[in-house]
Order: C-alpha cells, then sequence, then structure tokens
C-alpha cells in the first residue's frame, strides 16, 4: 500500500456550468468518506483549486503516473459514472445534484455549489470590472465555442427583443455588461463582453454587479456558487434539474406536444438544433412580464 493512504477518486467531463455544479457532489463525496484524500479529474481545474475539501486536482488528459500513484495497490473508491444518462435526469424527476450525489450511493444532506477566490483574483476582479455605475450582468448567449453550431441557440440563449427590452428598460440605471459570442447579436447602449477570459476573471464579474440576468449557463450556476440572486430566463430546459431556488426563473412558452422527429433521450438538444424549434410564431417570452419580474 502506498503509505496507508484511501483516496476518492471523482473523474467528470461536460461544461463549466456542470463543473461549478459539480463541487457540491465533490464536497458530497468528502462528507461522506471523510477518511479519504480527495483526487478531481475534470476538464476545468481552476473550479476546484481552491476548496478546502479537494486534496488534488488534474486536467483530463494530462494524469502523468496516476495509476501508479492513486490505484495500483491503493485503496481506492471511482466516482465517474455520468449522471445525464440516467433515467432521473432523462425524464427530469430530480435536479442534477441530488441525482448525482444518489448515483454514487452517497448520502446527501443539501451539499450545494462553492466556488472560492483566492486573493489575486479578487484583486484582478475588481481591477477589472470596477464601474462608475451599479453592474448589470446581462448574458445573452452561451455554450462551447466550437461544440454549438449556430451563433443564436433558440433551445437557451435570449430572444433578441427580449434582451433589448431590457437592456432599454434598465440603461438609465445600470452599467450594462452583454456576455454572449463573439458572433452574437450586440445589443445598444451596452459594454460587450465576448473575447475569452480565464473562467475565474468571468466569474468574478458576478462578484462586482449589483443585478444579474442570465440563462442556463455556467453563470447561473456560477451566481448559485457565490451565494447571489439572479433572474434567469429558461427556453428549452428546465429550472427543476439545472436551476436552484435562489434565483428567480422564469420559464418561456412552448408548445405543449412538438413534433421532434430526430430527438433520443432528451427532447430538445442544448445547442439548438434549427429544425428542432417547435415556436412557430408564439410569443417565448412575455416581455411585459419578464420586466416586472427583474
Amino acid at each position: 500500500m502506498h503509505e496507508e493512504k484511501k483516496y476518492s477518486i471523482f473523474h467528470l467531463e461536460g461544461g463549466l456550468g456542470k463543473h461549478v455544479a459539480a463541487t457540491a457532489v465533490a464536497k458530497c463525496i468528502k462528507n461522506n468518506h471523510q477518511d479519504r484524500e480527495l483526487v478531481i479529474i475534470c476538464a476545468y481545474p481552476e473550479i476546484f483549486i481552491n476548496l478546502p475539501y479537494v486534496d488534488r486536482v488534474y486536467r483530463i488528459g494530462n494524469t502523468p503516473y496516476f495509476y501508479n500513484d492513486f490505484i495500483k495497490d491503493c485503496d481506492s473508491i471511482m466516482f465517474k459514472h455520468e449522471p445525464y444518462f440516467t433515467t432521473e435526469h432523462i425524464k427530469k424527476e430530480m435536479d442534477l445534484i441530488t441525482n448525482w450525489c444518489n448515483l454514487y450511493n452517497l448520502k446527501y444532506t443539501g451539499e450545494e455549489p462553492e466556488l472560492i477566490f483566492n486573493i489575486r483574483q479578487k484583486q484582478l476582479a475588481h481591477n477589472k470590472w470596477k464601474r462608475d455605475r451599479p453592474v448589470l450582468v446581462l448574458q445573452t448567449n452561451g455554450g462551447p465555442l466550437q461544440e454549438q453550431p449556430y451563433p443564436y441557440s433558440w433551445a437557451r440563449d435570449l430572444p433578441y427583443d427580449v434582451a433589448s427590452a431590457i437592456a432599454n428598460a434598465m440603461k438609465d440605471k445600470y452599467h450594462i455588461i452583454q456576455i454572449c459570442r463573439h458572433e452574437a447579436n450586440i445589443l445598444p447602449n451596452v459594454e460587450v463582453v465576448m473575447n475569452p477570459m480565464s473562467n475565474m476573471e468571468l466569474f468574478g464579474l458576478l462578484l462586482h454587479s449589483e443585478k444579474r440576468i442570465l440563462i442556463d449557463s455556467c453563470l447561473q450556476h456560477a451566481a448559485k456558487a457565490l451565494n447571489l440572486d439572479a433572474t434567469v430566463l429558461w427556453v428549452a430546459t428546465s429550472p427543476d434539474v439545472f436551476g436552484y431556488d435562489i434565483h428567480n426563473n422564469i420559464v418561456a412558452n412552448l408548445p405543449d406536444n412538438p413534433t421532434l422527429p430526430d430527438s433520443y433521450l432528451f427532447d430538445y438538444n442544448f445547442t439548438g438544433e434549427i429544425h428542432e424549434c417547435p415556436i412557430i410564431d408564439e410569443e417565448v417570452f412575455n416581455i411585459p412580464e419578464v420586466l416586472d419580474n427583474i
């Protein structure tokens, strides 16, 4: 045995928002196996580095001698199952974090997502995001830069008419910062943030915002992890699965029985395949209602 050490090994894949949600799962693993060091293998190690219950973090594909150090002749438990392909997730019967912990046979006691900034990250966020007026973060687009075929994903992004109405209503009181993809439609009277930056720089924006209007993307998970409320607009994904009670969740008006010839395990693709869009000429969101909620 390697110095009699015991390990919990948590391997996760997927997007940035899923990684933020997974911090709750990591804490649950540690709480259930306190005698084991927690080792994480993931795509975004920076999300876990400052968490006190995480002992080691590796980036996927950069795990030299991992088998010898943590598997061979070691007392290790592996946590690598994918929650997205469980019955409970596919049928939208349970929120992501609870389902993920149940999948690992963990006793879930309400652990929540968490982000911790070190002192330099806080200083950089202050220097980057401090403005003369209160900041309103308005996220209109999100998703992976490479895998999403269209600049606007109808399934998750904010419709332009809704976004522009929000910007127009809030422009006199707030300095509005729009978060979007580089191909997205730019709103009037806003500062646009579309260029790549470090993930902790992006999340640092939330620390310096007074109001947050978001979509189902990484920032709504980060807002929860920082215990910040937000208004989150949902189109084809569900706040019951991916959302949080701390937020004001507004759900779009979609047809009850859409025709989905190419859907397999899920009703809609995150990337918003055009032929699957069920909206003909209906109003996705009631704009006056959205503005009243905000």
